[in-house]
């Protein structure tokens, strides 16, 4: 039997199902995984490798960029299973890709 998160399970049951308990990921975090067919190889409850650590995947937006406050509010339908690693790679290079905030506001030696 597959560990389980201690809230929400409700919700995070039958996206893992529907992945397979194995991370979605199909290179948004950056890296291509080439080795494994263009997704991610980490499963549920597995090891990164022989001497890494475990993975414990999570049910997280499918879109890296959803903010917080709304990701929360999204049904299973439009959430994905995520490694941690992956999913952290990917928000990182959705924030770095999203436009910069136009600063009007002069520097502090402008004058």
């Amino acid at each position: 039997m597959k560990s389980q998160p201690l809230a929400a399970v409700a919700t995070w049951l039958p996206v893992m199902e529907a992945a397979g308990y194995r991370c979605q990921c199909s290179g948004e975090c950056g890296n291509a995984h080439a080795k494994t067919d263009g997704r991610c190889p980490r499963e549920h409850d597995g090891y990164t490798s022989k001497h890494g650590h475990l993975v414990r995947l999570m049910a997280a937006p499918a879109d890296a960029s959803t903010p917080p406050a709304r990701a929360v509010t999204l049904p299973a339908s439009d959430l994905r299973a995520w490694c941690p690693e992956c999913y952290l790679a990917a928000t990182r290079r959705a924030r770095a890709q999203a436009a910069p905030p136009a600063d009007d506001a002069p520097g502090l030696f402008d004058l």
